[in-house]
């Protein structure tokens, strides 16, 4: 009998997992940046952002229940246009958690800084990136229920200082603040919402270890649907707060802490700083946990070697696949510093969403079957998640997507040369033969 993956992701276990890898760093930081392009108006953003990926969330609630193995948005789009843009899906998802690890593991031990200057010393912060992901990948590695424990634990941790810092921003809001006679114009507002195409995505993430939830098809459409709405209210109140309450917002490079250190003091600034690094502690474990499994899913495609389909025998993780993603984010990490993905991240999504939104309608029509989660209008649904897509992507710049098309191109080369090299060896099995 074939080892298999385990299936130790309960409901609420997906709920914390979803919550955990879309609240992570950015929403720390994008409140001044989304206000200095939008103002007051940005609480729309965050509204027209929200209302987007509910859609898109709808969408995948579906789709998502049609599947029970393991490989999430790359898995749908191969079952509906197969193996070649599944695999640019996978790839850039892959990417996406690379570069967006390397980012934010490099942001934590900036953030450790504020209790130390040696933080900011080249040997501290190898040392810090090395012991951090080896912690991650330990817990990843003894199984996927001590992964989920851990996940449940930061997320908690991670949202009960935002929890604080909106029932106490909450009573010292200066609603003169939120005054703004002017709109901003369309391109600003546009870009506004495509910056918070970061802090909202990401509920992807937990899509991708299907085959390790229990009964997938229910509780995958249950823990998107109750994260998305946790997400959208933190959001939304936490920007009200930070704009009621920070003057000079458009221009804070830690708004969250600054506007604490105004309405609660030093120590308010402190505690949304160890909120910050939790919060990235705890979003660069799901980083691990699902980029660890893309190759896993690649390799059960045949779309990678077969040695990153390997099961551990007593704890039922891929660790092959596990051990090869984090060595990968580690060496990132330490040689690329801050190399950030961001417009790759947003752009890889929103093709991502793309893709499974037609996937939807795709699987419709190929499939009949009603054992799954069914949405109405779920075409109409569909549609708008295209064309919502195709409206954030136009305020992208050219730069931005030719850096993208250049890392799909050395996907797609990888994935050519692995199929020649496959082709060549079943030619030779033949010629054996004979």
């Amino acid at each position: 009998m074939s080892q298999q993956l385990q299936r130790g992701i309960r409901r609420w276990d997906l709920v914390f997992l979803i919550i955990n890898s879309v609240i992570g760093a950015g929403i720390f930081a994008l409140p001044a940046k989304v206000f200095a392009l939008s103002g007051a108006y940005s609480i729309l953003a965050f509204v027209a952002c929200a209302l987007v990926m509910v859609v898109l969330i709808l969408v995948f609630a579906e789709v998502s229940s049609r599947f029970e193995k393991t490989g999430g948005p790359y898995l749908y789009v191969n079952e509906a246009f197969g193996p070649i843009p599944a695999f640019v899906i996978g790839w850039l998802l892959m990417l996406t958690r690379l570069f967006s690890y390397a980012t934010l593991i490099n942001l934590m031990v900036l953030y450790l800084s504020f209790f130390s200057e040696i933080f900011k010393s080249e040997p501290v912060r190898i040392g810090m990136i090395l012991f951090v992901t080896g912690w991650i990948t330990y817990f990843n590695w003894i199984g996927v229920k001590n992964t989920a424990k851990v996940s449940n634990i930061l997320t908690v941790a991670k949202l009960f200082p935002l929890a604080i810092f909106i029932l106490v921003g909450l009573f010292h809001i200066d609603w003169g603040l939120m005054q703004q006679s002017t709109p901003p114009s369309l391109s600003d507002f546009s870009a506004s919402t495509l910056l918070l195409v970061f802090a909202f995505g990401g509920f992807e993430a937990g899509l991708v270890n299907s085959g390790e939830i229990v009964n997938p098809r229910k509780n995958l459409p249950f823990g998107l649907l109750v994260a998305a709405g946790v997400i959208a209210g933190f959001y939304i109140l936490i920007q009200i707060v930070s704009i009621g309450t920070l003057p000079n917002l458009a221009t804070s490079e830690k708004p969250l802490a600054d506007a604490a250190s105004l309405f609660m003091g030093w120590w308010g600034g402190m505690f949304i700083t160890l909120g910050a690094v939790v919060s990235i502690l705890g979003t660069l474990n799901v980083q691990i946990l699902s980029g660890s499994r893309l190759p896993f899913a690649l390799s059960e495609e045949n779309q990678m070697p077969g040695v990153f389909r390997r099961i551990h025998p007593r704890f039922a993780t891929p660790y092959v696949s596990l051990l090869f993603f984090a060595g990968l984010v580690a060496f990132v990490a330490i040689f690329w510093g801050f190399m950030s993905s961001l417009a790759v991240s947003v752009i890889s999504r929103l093709i991502l969403y793309a893709l499974v939104s037609g996937s939807l309608i795709k699987l419709r029509k190929n499939q009949d079957s009603q054992a799954f989660f069914k949405l109405r209008f779920g075409n109409a649904f569909a549609l708008a998640g295209i064309l919502a897509t195709i409206w954030l992507l136009s305020g992208t710049k050219a730069e931005e997507i030719l850096d993208t098309a250049l890392w799909t191109l050395l996907g797609l080369g990888i994935f050519a040369l692995h199929y020649l090299m496959g082709r060549k060896k079943m030619q030779n099995e033949e010629k054996t033969k004979h």
